[in-house]
């Protein structure tokens, strides 16, 4: 590799008559003082302190050898120190110039200026800044401070606004609530694979793929996780319950599906405007609750939203009075129709009603069949396959089910009142029972846990046409069913509930099963909540000023904050979401 030469220009004398000491004679100065000719100690003492020229291009050219570069003080390749011969001779004021020309400014041009404003691009540029020359060493203290070097004085109008953002940015700084992590870019060279993943892992939530919020549940909420400890007990009496900030205003039509995922702070609402909303559940300001994306299906009226319980598997379920169903994979973006659905496609002419188990394992549907009862379809979660069908004796058809909260099995409720327990993996019918005093059935709720109960569910609630709430201790349930293997049996309610005067359309029961809403679509502000084991109604709330409007979804989620309480979901026909939080 040939040396490096660094070349300068080539330095001329002025005239005299360019100086300002031209005309002027030292020989013929009138001063009064002889400088006395230095001698030989005295220039050596000189050289020793404050070196001579020979010793300073010397050191250059040692340094030039020591890093393997040549230098030249010239273009055009003559030898090293040519330019210095006949120099030696010259006096210290004869090696100096003094320009005594106008000060020149030389503005940046408008191709530089558009380069280094070409990432933020201005939405209104004034052309006469161009035209502008503004004196900082001359305009006052608050000018001053915008010079970089103390001899600067004149720049452009442009740099001077350009100074004048910067000065005010340094006093102040951008909050932090306003700043946007820049995205990071992803090495695409082979080495640099570990590199390109350390920085997708340490991205801003912000800037993260859909996919990676679901399986990142402790970088979604910001915190983190929460310590499990001791359960809390609510009271029976009274409720200590806060609203937290809307999700949702008025949306294009009614809510009729509410769910919180059963793990991260997501919660999916849809209706018959076809489009299903995904929302990040996050009170906290100055985004409450923001919107993260939303899925729209032409001509397609949902009735049935649910997640998959797994973070790991991003999909989401969708269904309406068609004869497939959609499935949603957040992680590629891919929707994809699923049409057969059963081995008899007359009793699946709809998907309106769609369950997925707590485990993940199984997807139900309900058929549209009502001879001998009606049938539950259960397909595989993986592959969207049929699997099995229910069939149950109930006459005039399937009002509700609901799986259990092992997945093993679910419960279907029939519109006469008759219930049947039934077990994916023997399919059939483990038990039988009747709800006490049913006019017309209307929906179904499982809630609580318990270790000896069927299913793992502590509580059942049934509702009625009527607006009577039948709730069940499924311990004692399991233990009766048991006992008359093979029957049907006739057990008495725990509680009756009859606080709502319309039907019944809505029953939840909180993640810790403590407390249950029921609540009805047919009147406005038909909500109540009520304790469990005590099954007591709570008078406390909703008062008249609970902005409830005509319920026509509810959910309930663990996600409750510091306070480590549970969130109430309610939707309503005019597309309002509205959450509040159970604080004790």
């Amino acid at each position: 590799m040939p040396p490096t030469r660094l070349a300068s220009p080539p330095r001329t004398r002025a005239d005299d008559t360019d100086t300002p000491f031209a005309g002027f004679d030292d020989t013929n100065s009138d001063s009064d003082v002889e400088m006395a000719d230095k001698d030989d100690e005295e220039a050596a003492l000189e050289r020793a302190v404050f070196g001579d020229r020979a010793g300073f291009f010397s050191g250059i050219e040692d340094m030039a050898r020591s890093t393997g570069k040549e230098m030249v003080l010239h273009e055009g390749g003559e030898e090293e120190g040519g330019e210095r011969e006949g120099m030696e001779g010259l006096e210290d004021a004869d090696l100096f110039m003094i320009d005594t020309a106008g000060v020149t400014v030389d503005l940046p041009s408008a191709d530089e200026e558009s380069d280094t404003e070409a990432a933020a691009q201005a939405a209104w540029d004034d052309s006469g800044d161009e035209r502008v020359a503004v004196s900082l060493a001359t305009g006052g203290a608050r000018l001053r401070k915008l010079r970089r070097t103390e001899v600067e004085d004149v720049v452009s109008g442009r740099e001077y606004s350009r100074r004048l953002r910067k000065q005010f940015a340094l006093l102040h700084p951008t909050p932090a609530w306003a700043t946007q992590s820049p995205a990071k870019k992803r090495r695409m060279s082979a080495g640099d694979d570990s590199s390109a993943e350390e920085s997708a892992d340490e991205a801003d939530v912000s800037a993260m793929p859909l996919a990676k919020l679901l399986r990142d549940a402790e970088a979604l909420s910001g915190a983190a996780p929460a310590v499990p400890g001791k359960k809390r007990k609510l009271r029976s009496e009274i409720i200590e319950i806060q609203r937290l900030r809307d999700i949702c205003g008025n949306g294009p039509s009614a809510i009729t599906t509410l769910q919180i995922h059963p793990t991260l702070p997501l919660l999916l609402a849809s209706g018959p405007s076809s489009t299903m909303s995904l929302y990040h559940l996050s009170p906290q300001p100055p985004n409450p609750n923001p919107l993260l994306t939303s899925l729209h299906i032409a001509h397609t009226p949902l009735t049935s939203t649910v997640f998959h319980p797994s973070p790991a598997d991003p999909r989401i379920f969708l269904s309406a009075r068609r004869r497939y169903f959609h499935i949603w994979n957040l992680a590629s973006g891919r929707v994809e129709r699923i049409s057969r659905l059963s081995p008899h496609p007359a009793e699946q002419r709809s998907t309106e009603t769609l369950r997925v188990s707590p485990d993940g394992t199984y997807i139900a549907l309900q058929g549209s069949a009502r001879k001998g009862g009606g049938v539950i379809n259960v397909l595989s979660a993986s592959t969207a396959q049929w699997i099995a069908a229910a069939r149950v004796d109930a006459a005039g058809g399937i009002a509700d089910f609901v799986w259990w909260a092992d997945g093993r099995g679910f419960t279907v409720l029939g519109k006469n009142g008759a219930v049947t327990e039934w077990e994916v993996e023997s399919r059939s019918a483990v038990a039988r029972w009747v709800d006490q005093g049913a006019v017309g059935s209307t929906t179904l709720a499982l809630g609580g846990a318990a270790v000896h109960g069927l299913g793992g569910d502590r509580w059942v609630a049934v509702g009625s046409s009527s607006g009577v709430v039948n709730v069940y201790d499924r311990r004692a349930l399991a233990a009766t069913c048991a006992a008359e293997e093979g029957k049907t049996v006739h057990p008495a309610p725990l509680r009756v509930l009859d606080q709502l005067t319309t039907p019944v359309s809505h029953l939840a029961f909180s993640p810790d099963g403590q407390v249950m809403a029921m609540a009805s679509r047919w009147k406005a502000d038909a909500l109540r909540l009520v304790h469990l084991p005590s099954c007591a109604v709570y008078r406390n709330w909703p008062t008249s000023k609970t902005p409830l409007g005509r319920v026509s979804a509810v959910s309930w989620g663990a996600h409750g904050g510091e306070s480590g309480g549970s969130v109430l979901v309610v939707g309503n026909e005019q597309g309002k979401i509205r959450a509040w939080e159970v604080c004790g």
